[in-house]
């Protein structure tokens, strides 16, 4: 992790990058107190494929149905 402070930034952006694409963590300062952190994009590993959970997720036919009163009014609060 490397640590910079806010004044020093703009003249040390080409260096600050290359630490970055080398892996490093950046933390940006303003008086000692970090304010923003310059980190690498990690690609993902593998792509997403669409379809790949189908059917792991099961929809009730009823789950739109009302609820029940007794269950409706436990959402109610009483001060109303």
């Amino acid at each position: 992790m490397y640590n910079v402070e806010l004044p020093e930034l703009s003249t040390d952006l080409a260096e600050l990058l290359r630490l970055v694409l080398s892996g490093e963590e950046v933390i940006i300062s303003q008086a000692g107190t970090p304010i923003a952190r310059i980190v690498p994009i990690v690609k993902q590993s593998l792509p997403r494929i669409p379809g790949l959970d189908k059917g792991k997720v099961i929809i009730a036919s009823d789950f739109d149905t009302p609820l029940p009163d007794d269950i409706l009014n436990s959402f109610i609060d009483p001060a109303d």
